[in-house]
């Protein structure tokens, strides 16, 4: 309609206001939600609206979740208690750029060997107390030392020393030059929390700094929360209360929305997604990310110790149907590569040959080997990701035409990620993908990571990782981790299935800006940017 585009050109150039723009656009027929949208494009950010008791419905959330940050394993710990309880030192928006959040600044020196965070003056935990920079250095320690068993401290590993310089300053000093450090700082692992007294930091409490704070945790059922009358980010956040449910089946999710139970789901059906979108009351959202579901096996356990073996498992699996039968086309098919294709990573490439679904070649490397007839047990749930049973349950068929038996293990979605997880030896995981390699590499391909799902141990990657980290040169990084993108194509234990969209829906009655796609939930932060209409 030319008359809208005429008045959206109107309000980017800032000639008329918001509110005159929402009333032209509902006098042309256009819905609050799309009004708002447009608005985005226009990069005119939505006011929110204060007030309000909003329920989300998630996919995720196990009897065993914690608030301990050093284990959040899904998106419900890491929704609730990082994205909605609490703040780190930097934090990535929906556009993938990296800012200050608990740090008002940063500068590096020494090539980046020297890192100096300042507080933002003010800041203060749930009970009043003022944040100090000893809070930070006990919050990070918490994560790091001998005796540690965080899912990041492999992360941390490049920190030599980390000390408070007065009561706002905290100093990073690395092994090696780390451009990309301000990047790791905003990891969900790394919530700011009170120092004890002798030492350590109090996760057990929930005090933290976030928007909400914490009123009542059923692990596995809920997590409730209220606003925090004193967050430092101003006019935020718009709601009063935040429950989080588990519900980790999308057809109860789904029904939780249509019957009004819950205002917002994560992870809708995509079955029945078109179905949603004719409800009127209803709004989907989808954005492209860097998340990926994949297949992890462990490399240290035979028969998947043998490369030929995983090259017959890549081969034998037609990942362009698993994206239109399972995904129905809300996804792009991996090349067993975390890193999605450029250009949404720096550094990112495309390895070659992709893995094109090729039975004569499967049975090519299972023959190099004398495992011709292979059979293989295979653990998923759908708590791993929507689709998963279904997606090896369709490997099955395809494998039977390489000659592999795969034996498909359903397992119980509660506990999965303590149960299954890390501990058999092939199963259905997913991740939400990280904004750069160096963060990606190290969390989940690192022989040391604690979140090394398949076990992966290649000198030569690991040589490359930790040299790139401090490699000023950009030709030179660019070929390093070019080269270690390869290396994980060829050598590595992970199928990479999908780069999967994050599909959503919502109640017409919620609003918000610009979705962000780093995490699901809206960045994880979907507490502190939505509000009701």
């Amino acid at each position: 309609m030319k008359e809208l585009q005429y008045w959206t050109e109107q309000i980017r150039r800032r000639r008329i206001s918001r509110r005159e723009f929402l009333g032209r656009a509902a006098v042309l027929g256009l819905s609050g939600a799309a009004a708002l949208k447009l608005l985005t494009r226009a990069g005119i950010a939505a006011e929110g609206k204060k007030g309000g008791s909003a329920r989300f419905g998630l996919a995720h959330g196990s009897t065993t979740d914690t608030l301990d940050p050093s284990e959040y394993p899904d998106s419900f710990t890491q929704t609730a208690f990082w994205g909605t309880l609490s703040n780190g030192l930097t934090e990535v928006d929906h556009l993938g750029n990296i800012s200050g959040d608990a740090a008002e600044s940063m500068e590096s020196s020494d090539g980046t060997r020297k890192w100096v965070f300042k507080l933002r003056k003010g800041l203060t935990f749930h009970n009043g107390r003022t944040v100090t920079s000893g809070d930070v250095v006990a919050s990070f320690r918490h994560h790091m030392g001998a005796d540690s068993k965080s899912a990041i401290k492999d992360l941390l590993e490049p920190i030599s020393d980390i000390t408070a310089d007065g009561p706002q300053t905290i100093v990073f000093t690395l092994k090696s030059g780390s451009a990309d450090f301000p990047y790791l700082v905003s990891d969900y692992h790394l919530p700011i929390m009170p120092a004890l007294e002798g030492g350590g930091a109090d996760w057990r409490s929930g005090i933290r700094t976030g928007p909400f704070s914490l009123e009542r945790f059923e692990p596995g059922v809920a997590a409730k929360f209220k606003r925090n009358p004193n967050y430092h980010k101003e006019g935020r956040p718009y709601l009063d209360e935040v429950e989080f449910l588990t519900l980790a089946d999308p057809a109860a999710r789904q029904s939780a929305l249509i019957t009004g139970d819950v205002h917002y789901i994560a992870r809708a059906d995509l079955k029945t997604l078109e179905l949603l979108k004719r409800t009127p009351e209803i709004e989907v959202d989808e954005v492209t990310g860097n998340g990926h579901y994949v297949l992890p096996m462990h490399c240290d356990v035979p028969p998947f110790d043998n490369v030929d073996v995983r090259l017959a498992l890549k081969y034998a699996i037609d990942r362009d149907e698993i994206v239109k039968k399972i995904f129905l086309d809300h996804a792009t098919a991996g090349n067993d590569n975390p890193i999605p294709p450029p250009p949404a990573v720096k550094y990112a490439v495309d390895p070659k040959p992709r893995f094109a679904y090729d039975p004569d070649k499967a049975k090519h490397h299972l023959g190099k080997v004398g495992l011709a007839g292979l059979k293989v047990d295979i653990s998923v749930s759908d708590a791993a990701f929507a689709g998963a049973v279904d997606t090896a349950i369709l490997y099955k068929e395809q494998a039977a035409k390489a000659g592999i038996d795969i034996n498909v293990i359903r397992e119980a979605s509660d506990g999965y990620w303590d149960n299954v997880w890390l501990k058999k030896p092939w199963c259905a995981s997913y991740w939400g993908g990280r904004p750069t390699c160096d963060w990606m590499f190290t969390t989940a391909y690192d022989a040391d990571a604690p979140w090394n799902e398949s076990h992966w141990k290649n000198p030569r990657f690991n040589e490359l990782l930790a040299a790139a980290r401090g490699e000023t040169d950009e030709p030179k990084r660019a070929a390093m981790y070019a080269e270690m993108q390869q290396l994980v194509h060829d050598d590595g234990g992970t199928i990479v299935l999908v780069f999967n969209n994050i599909v959503s829906a919502h109640s017409k009655a919620l609003a918000h800006n610009e979705v962000a796609a780093n995490w699901e939930n809206d960045g994880m932060k979907i507490a502190e940017r939505w509000w009701f209409a």
